[in-house]
């Protein structure tokens, strides 16, 4: 990404940066796919030891919800 500033000075050191608005809607992009990379990782580190399942268990469990939840329910005596 090329970027073109404009450096605004005060009292002679670099104080201000002035972009084109779409360069800093893409930084503002670029920031935010970082982000959410940067939490995919942590997700994953956190989450490295947890169990997992197969998806043939996973198929079980889902089929197995939705069976039960098709069922009418009793009430009362």
């Amino acid at each position: 990404m090329e970027l073109h500033p404009q450096i605004i000075k005060k009292n002679g050191k670099n104080e201000f940066v002035v972009l084109p608005y779409d360069e800093f809607q893409k930084i503002q992009e670029e920031i935010a796919s970082y982000e959410d990379l940067r939490c995919l990782r942590e997700a994953k580190t956190e989450e490295k030891d947890a169990p997992t399942i197969g998806m043939k268990e996973l198929k079980k469990i889902i089929t197995g919800r939705t069976i039960k939840s098709r069922r009418p329910r009793k009430f009362g005596g």
